[in-house]
């Protein structure tokens, strides 16, 4: 079974991109804080590159920004490219099957600031 399930905050902007005529896509990476920290006392964060399709890229670029908590439902997928050097190159990222919108930054410093 190839299922992954990801709660991070985005790292930037979504941004959307037509392929082909009716196919819709976004690529987000999300920034994930581990549960421990590391050698100097500091949490680290891990970012993973995440695609999503049609509806769903549609829906995260209208009404997610950056520094938004999302959570990510979906399966690792892996590709491979040959760079420029031809090297070839392998990418995992995870394709979304879901995205849940967790809370906003926006909201957060609102509440902060009140």
């Amino acid at each position: 079974m190839n299922q992954v399930i990801l709660v991070g905050r985005l790292c930037k902007e979504p941004e959307i991109e037509t392929i082909e005529e009716s196919k819709k896509r976004s690529i987000v990476t999300i920034a994930i804080n581990r549960s421990f920290k590391n050698s100097e006392g500091i949490y680290e964060a891990d970012f993973i590159r995440c695609i999503l399709w049609n509806n769903i890229a549609l829906n995260t670029f209208e009404y997610c920004h950056t520094g938004d908590v999302i959570g990510i439902k979906g399966r690792l997928q892996t590709r491979n490219y040959e760079n420029e050097e031809k090297n070839r190159k392998f990418i995992m990222e995870v394709i979304a099957e879901k995205v849940t919108f967790l809370s906003s930054a926006k909201n957060s410093e609102k509440e902060t600031k009140e």
